[in-house]
């Protein structure tokens, strides 16, 4: 089984890839970073199985893409991933074609679940949005775990995928400094890798996309 993930985030590329590698070991993964990436990737690989689609890629406007692939592909399965859980985006997403929708704060079974429900060709199903919840939280407002500023510094560049000497120059730290801040960062999230993280930040909510653009 072929299954391509378009999504802009190298983090997220990277978690998805370990979690369907431990769950699905058998299924080829395929990864995409922007619309362009991700036609040529089904243009070598015709026969992919389902797609995994994130609506925020860079150079592409909401829904515009998956209407594009719908059109061109409709056999294609695609299931979209994204950081917006409201009613009237999961609605749209579901009218537009897509055969179910998962916010990127659920956890890995969730998404394989979506993308084999889709496979079987079951009825469009979406993850509920939450009322209670509201939107993903905004950054850093609302992400409140106890981590001081200059964690938070440090957290934002890491969601940016930057490495520790990136990280150096635009903080002016000594780079054992970052590497200290980094190693508390994934201490309070509880995860080993900067891609857990990532994947931790959104299944609490926090709008990592909003987390890039700052």
């Amino acid at each position: 089984m072929k299954l391509i993930v378009v999504d802009d985030h190298p983090l997220i590329l990277e978690a998805l890839a370990q979690y369907v590698a431990a769950a699905e070991p058998a299924w080829t993964l395929l990864t995409a970073r922007t619309r362009d990436e991700a036609l040529r990737a089904l243009a070598r690989e015709p026969d992919c199985d389902a797609m995994l689609l994130d609506l925020a890629l860079p150079g592409t406007r909401g829904l515009a893409f998956l209407i594009e692939l719908r059109r061109d592909r409709p056999r294609l399965p695609i299931v979209v991933l994204s950081a917006t859980h409201d009613r009237a985006t999961i609605d749209g997403a579901i009218a537009a074609g897509a055969r179910g929708y998962v916010a990127k704060r659920a956890d890995a079974a969730a998404v394989i679940a979506s993308v084999k429900s889709a496979l079987r060709g079951a009825k469009p199903v979406s993850a509920p949005s939450d009322p209670r919840s509201g939107p993903p939280a905004s950054w850093p407002e609302g992400f409140e775990i106890g981590f001081t500023q200059r964690q938070s510094d440090v957290l934002r560049l890491l969601v940016q995928g930057k490495p520790n000497k990136l990280i150096c120059r635009d903080l002016a730290l000594s780079e054992g400094t970052v590497k200290v801040h980094v190693s508390a960062i994934l201490r309070a999230l509880n995860v080993h890798t900067r891609a857990q993280a990532i994947v931790e930040l959104a299944r609490r909510g926090v709008a990592v996309d909003a987390a890039r653009a700052g």
